[in-house]
């Protein structure tokens, strides 16, 4: 059947999705993909398949924040991916991560509204471990610099000048900040499927986050590296999954 919002269904037949959440970012994913063709373009999800060393592979952006997020997981759990992985960006709240380093989540502080509707705040939003490990060890394989640790997503982008709540999370090291790692993870695993996010650091920890975020808009050439970078290891641990890698 085909879903209402992402316009896709179980004809499909792939079980990898990659998921920005900018619907431009799709068309930069299709650049390292063989074999593309588009798909849909409906409000927020925009989607394309391709292949990726002969791996069956959609891309498909989810929009900004945890609800479209949400909705367009649980289409595409319906049409039968299962397993996903998130490329999007992050605010770093430890020094010493760079522009364009890659924050890979082993799980999510729930500072969202929309995991929250899902299950009580006792249950942790986590990767998938043997997705995780398979991001890992890409990254590591790239060479390309990157953080393994917990992230934490939120709903209010501008909030800090009034609380500080990154300052609290950074004493307790989570390493970046962004707005749908928590909701991929908590409904991946309540619905059955393998999921991980891979952030790339668009603003360094103590700089303006508006400022940073209109930089990475412009394609500063570090951050845009990382987006390169963090496509690719989201394809080269579709291929290890495929091929049956394990912890």
């Amino acid at each position: 059947m085909v879903q209402p919002h992402i316009q896709l269904d179980e004809t499909l037949n792939i079980k990898y999705a990659i998921l920005p959440g900018d619907p431009a970012r799709v068309g930069r994913i299709a650049q390292q993909l063989e074999n593309v063709e588009e798909l849909q373009f409906n409000r927020e999800y925009r989607s394309l398949r391709g292949t990726y060393k002969g791996v069956p592979v959609l891309a498909m952006s989810t929009g900004m924040g945890g609800p479209s997020t949400a909705i367009g997981v649980e289409e595409l759990n319906h049409i039968g991916i299962r397993c996903a992985i998130r490329i999007g960006s992050c605010g770093a709240l430890q020094e010493g991560i760079g522009l364009g380093d890659l924050v890979i989540a082993s799980g999510a502080v729930r500072d969202d509204g929309t995991s929250a509707a899902y299950v009580p705040p006792q249950y942790p939003a986590v990767a998938d471990p043997d997705l995780l490990a398979a991001c890992v060890r890409s990254a590591r394989e790239m060479g390309f610099r990157h953080h393994v640790g917990i992230a934490r997503s939120h709903d209010a982008l501008y909030l800090e000048p009034e609380y500080d709540v990154s300052g609290e999370m950074s004493k307790r090291g989570v390493l970046g900040a962004d707005m749908e790692t928590a909701t991929l993870l908590t409904i991946a695993a309540i619905r059955g499927m393998k999921a991980a996010s891979i952030l790339n650091n668009v603003v360094i920890w103590g700089n303006d986050t508006a400022e940073s975020i209109g930089s990475y808009a412009d394609g500063a050439s570090l951050t845009a590296q990382g987006e390169k970078n963090e496509i690719t290891v989201a394809l080269e641990a579709f291929v290890r999954m495929e091929k049956g890698e394990t912890l």
